[in-house]
């Protein structure tokens, strides 16, 4: 099992020592990832379920906080949980992802796309909240395209996104492409996992049936598209005073990593979060 941290700017704030000094004591603790959250923009009134957002969370760009972790330590990967792909033009995203990666000398390894619930943060960048999963098919193609291609140029032409002879530098660091992993909530997110994802990262709020049902859509559409379903991650959010007993019942049901956040807004208090989990767990 392999453990990361999620680091909400939304609730822990943007404060650069704050979030570089979380980072820093992840990294130190043991935890293999650090992974921000995306709202482009909210609004008064936008809701998550039952859940209203406070418009004035500062939800930070993750790119941008993930480049500033990277200058700010040394081992620890980079993820987005998640990143809101199909309000990103994906010739815009394919750059920015390299770059990232090869500033942090390869460690943009665990970025989760995902398709956004909030319609007017969909209608503030022009794109139809409808066709937000097409979108989203089409933007990992085009992105991994991008960082297959050569001098020669690669050509696209999909329902929105189109272009000829297009190269893209730098590529990701040692690597044809970068992995994207599909988070969600929904039997559509499972399938394109399978189909297109290199893991899976289902939202929280899941009951067992229903979470183990998509972990199964995620293994038999893989299946059916002629991909290896073994070597797909499985991510879940747990809680960083989860036991033994928990990240045990969790690996039987195939998860190969867990994110876990810590509670407190007061960073000495989160650092005690931290070193007590991994302490518990053997990190390090």
């Amino acid at each position: 099992m392999r453990f990361a941290v999620s680091y909400s700017t939304p609730y822990f704030g943007v404060d650069p020592d704050r979030m570089a000094g979380y980072a820093r004591h992840a990294e130190e603790c043991g935890f293999e990832a650090f992974y921000v959250p995306e709202h482009i923009a909210v609004y008064p009134g936008a809701t998550v379920g039952t859940h209203e957002i406070p418009p004035a969370l500062p939800y930070a760009d993750p790119l941008d906080c993930l480049a500033f972790v990277a200058a700010a330590t040394h081992r620890i990967l980079l993820g987005t949980g998640v990143l809101l792909v199909p309000y990103h033009h994906p010739v815009v995203l394919a750059k920015r992802l390299a770059t990232v990666d090869v500033l942090s000398k390869g460690r943009m390894r665990l970025l989760t796309v995902g398709l956004g619930t909030l319609p007017g943060e969909a209608k503030a960048v022009g794109v139809d909240f409808g066709t937000r999963g097409r979108r989203a098919d089409e933007a990992i193609d085009v992105v991994r395209l991008l960082w297959e291609g050569g001098e020669e140029g690669v050509s696209f032409a999909g329902e929105f996104f189109a272009f000829e002879n297009l190269c893209s530098f730098p590529k990701p660091l040692g690597t044809r492409h970068l992995p994207v992993h599909v988070g969600g909530s929904s039997r559509a997110a499972a399938r394109r996992a399978g189909r297109r994802g290199d893991g899976y990262f289902p939202g929280g709020m899941l009951m067992p049936d229903e979470r183990a049902l998509q972990w199964d859509l995620v293994r038999s559409t893989a299946i059916g598209a002629g991909r290896d379903p073994d070597a797909l991650d499985y991510t879940r959010w747990g809680s960083i005073e989860m036991s033994a007993d928990a990240v045990e019942a969790f690996a039987e049901q195939g998860v190969t990593r867990i994110v876990v956040s810590a509670t407190s807004a007061d960073p000495a208090e989160q650092r005690d979060q931290l070193s007590s989990f991994a302490e518990r767990f053997g990190l390090g």
